[in-house]
């Protein structure tokens, strides 16, 4: 029985082809992205995180 479900298990494993090249190219394109944005709009992104924390934790302190 383990040896079936194990053959099975491979079998399925061997049709499969990845496609690495494309998932590399979306990694670094994505990576690419959100530097480019944190570049741009750094100060932006940071003081909106800031007043969302202060909205949420008032006079707690976070």
């Amino acid at each position: 029985m383990f040896l079936l479900w194990l053959d099975r298990l491979v079998r399925r494993h061997q049709d499969e082809e990845g496609d690495v090249p494309g998932w590399v190219l979306i990694v670094l394109m994505t990576s690419g992205l959100v530097v480019a944005i944190w570049g741009v709009a750094r100060e932006r992104l940071v003081a909106i995180v800031e007043s969302a924390l202060s909205s949420v934790c008032g006079d707690l302190g976070c």
